[in-house]
């Protein structure tokens, strides 16, 4: 086989491997566009090996995408800033509504509330977590990425199994999803204390980004009280889906974007909301339009 065509069949190869490494990336990562950059990263350092000396070319690229990972998280980890300020990236849709789409689409799709659990696990943790339960990769192929020895990977996994399931996992139809979005959405309109209660959970998590950092409310009666604020505000609603979650945008009367929400809901009610009314960062994402005012 000539160099030219010895290229061609490497490319080829990669590109079979690159939806399942971005994949890999962006769960990893909580970006899309630092989940290519990861990526491109493992192209470049394989074109720069002997392709024909590596025996098996998806676990070889696997551990190199986990290992640029765990440098860009540990570097993430160095800044300043607080790990409770960085915002997984919001992947905003519209809301296709009862339709056979829907549960594609769901399926797809990485929960917010997920992304916001594995931003709270440490670098190591969140590959172990990502690679075994995700993409089942055995523990004594992420050993040699996280440096420890396949029990002690094992273990690091399970620990990090453990920090997740201790948050409620969504079980409700989409629509019945929705409908307690809804619910909520009415409550907060017309001040309804008593209704907010019976569609938040009593240990909900409210995040709010805010342009002045980030803020957080825990337990129904205050989430609920600050929802009630909302009742003599003059703004629209419209559904959304965001990363997959029933959600909806807040707008003023002229249709300009004033906040983003993100709703977990499980067994009936919202366990997690994350809300963004940052002006900077609702004008970098690409909000699909109202159909019509809500």
């Amino acid at each position: 086989m000539t160099g030219s065509n010895a290229h061609e069949a490497v490319a080829r190869a990669f590109e079979a491997q690159r939806e399942r490494l971005v994949a890999v990336a962006y769960r990893m990562l909580g970006s899309r566009a630092d989940a290519e950059d990861a990526v491109q990263e493992a192209w470049l350092r394989l074109a720069r090996q002997e392709a024909a000396a590596i025996d098996n070319l998806g676990g070889w690229l696997t551990t190199v995408v986990g290992r640029v990972c765990i440098d860009l998280l540990r570097s993430r980890r160095a800044r300043p800033e607080a790990p409770s300020d960085q915002l997984p990236e919001l992947i905003v849709a519209a809301d296709p509504g009862d339709t056979p789409e829907d549960s594609a689409l769901l399926a797809d799709s990485v929960g917010l509330a997920l992304m916001v659990v594995l931003d709270t696990l440490r670098p190591a943790e969140r590959l172990a977590f990502v690679l075994h339960y995700m993409f089942a990769v055995p523990f004594q192929d992420i050993a040699p990425i996280v440096g420890r020895s396949p029990d002690a990977t094992k273990m690091l996994a399970h620990r990090a199994r453990r920090k997740v399931q201790d948050r409620p996992p969504p079980g409700d139809e989409p629509k019945n999803r929705r409908a307690v979005v809804d619910a909520f959405i009415t409550a907060s309109r017309n001040g309804d204390f008593d209704g907010l209660l019976r569609v938040l959970d009593p240990d909900v998590t409210w995040r709010a980004y805010t342009g002045h950092g980030v803020v957080v409310r825990q337990g129904a009666t205050e989430v609920a009280a600050r929802a009630q604020h909302g009742v003599k505000a003059q703004v629209s609603t419209y559904p959304v889906l965001v990363n997959g979650e029933p959600g909806f945008v807040v707008s003023d009367r002229k249709g300009r974007p004033l906040g983003v929400m993100a709703c977990t809901v499980a067994d009936g009610r919202i366990t997690e909301m994350v809300s963004v009314t940052d002006s900077e960062r609702l004008a970098s994402m690409d909000l699909p339009r109202s159909a019509g005012a809500g």
